[in-house]
C-alpha cells in the first residue's frame, strides 16, 4: 500500500480523484483492511496545515485527540480526553472518532457547539452540517464554531463488555442553552432559549426526547446544565 502525505489542500484533492482511501490514524481500518485487504494507496491528511490547525474557534480533522487542548472550548477537549486508552489518543484523529467511529465521543461536543464541518471533496472544499458529515462521512478538514459562554462535558462510568458509557454535554450561548447526550449508540440534542430561568430550562427538558433518559443521564444532564449555566452567568 502506497501512503500519500499531501501538503496542501489542492495536493489531497488530487489525491482523492486519484482514488486514494482516505486514512486518519487507522485505528479503526487497520483490522478491516488486514482482513479484507490493503487498499492500493491511502492519503493522510496530517500535513496538510488546514486539517492540523487547533484554535479557539476551529480544530483540524487531522489533530491527534492527545493533542486537543485548552485552546479549544471545555467540552470539546474534555471529550478528547477521555477517549479510549493513552495509546488509542496518541494515534486516533478528530476526523476518525467523529467520521469513521460509531461510538463518536465527540459527537456531543461539536453538537453543543452548533459546530460546522469543513469537508474535502474532489472538486474542492465546502462547509456543511454535522448532519450530512454523519450521513455521507466525507473527509473532514475542520470543525468550525464560534466560541460558548460556558461549556461541560461528562463521562459516565461504563460497564466491561456493555454499552458504550453515557455522555453528557452542555453549552451556553449568548440567547440558547445547546444540551446533547449519547446514550448507547444513540446521540440526542436539544436547544432551549436562555433567557428562561434555569428551574424552567430544566423543566423544559422533561417535554423533549431526553426525559426517556434513564435517571442516572437526567440526572448528570441537569447537573451539567447548572453548573454551564451558572458559569456562563458571569459573562
Amino acid at each position: 500500500m502506497l501512503l500519500r502525505l499531501p501538503t496542501s489542500v489542492s495536493e489531497a484533492q488530487g489525491c482523492l480523484a486519484e482514488g486514494a482511501t482516505p486514512v486518519g490514524g487507522a485505528t479503526l481500518v487497520w483490522a478491516a483492511w488486514q482482513r479484507d485487504g490493503f487498499p492500493e494507496q491511502a492519503v493522510s491528511l496530517r500535513k496538510v496545515p488546514e486539517a492540523r490547525v487547533i484554535g479557539a474557534e476551529e480544530l483540524g480533522g487531522a489533530v491527534l485527540l492527545h493533542q486537543v487542548d485548552e485552546r479549544v472550548p471545555e467540552v470539546l477537549w474534555r471529550a478528547a480526553a477521555g477517549v479510549g486508552t493513552g495509546a488509542v489518543r496518541r494515534t486516533a484523529t478528530v476526523d476518525g472518532n467523529l467520521v469513521g467511529s460509531t461510538l463518536r465521543d465527540l459527537l456531543p461536543a461539536a453538537l453543543v457547539l452548533d459546530a460546522r464541518a469543513v469537508v474535502l471533496a474532489t472538486d474542492g472544499t465546502y462547509e456543511t452540517d454535522l448532519t450530512e458529515v454523519l450521513a455521507k462521512r466525507p473527509v473532514l478538514l475542520k470543525l468550525r464554531w464560534r466560541t460558548p459562554l460556558a461549556s461541560g462535558y461528562r463521562k459516565l462510568p461504563g460497564e466491561p463488555g456493555g454499552a458504550p458509557p453515557l455522555i453528557v454535554a452542555a453549552a451556553a450561548h449568548p440567547t440558547e442553552l445547546r444540551v446533547a447526550v449519547r446514550d448507547g449508540y444513540e446521540v440526542l440534542s436539544e436547544t432551549l432559549p436562555r433567557d428562561a430561568p434555569p428551574s424552567q430550562l430544566l423543566d423544559a427538558l422533561s417535554h423533549t426526547p431526553l426525559d426517556a433518559l434513564p435517571d442516572p443521564a437526567r440526572e448528570a444532564l441537569r447537573e451539567e446544565i447548572t453548573t454551564v449555566l451558572s458559569q456562563a452567568s458571569n459573562h
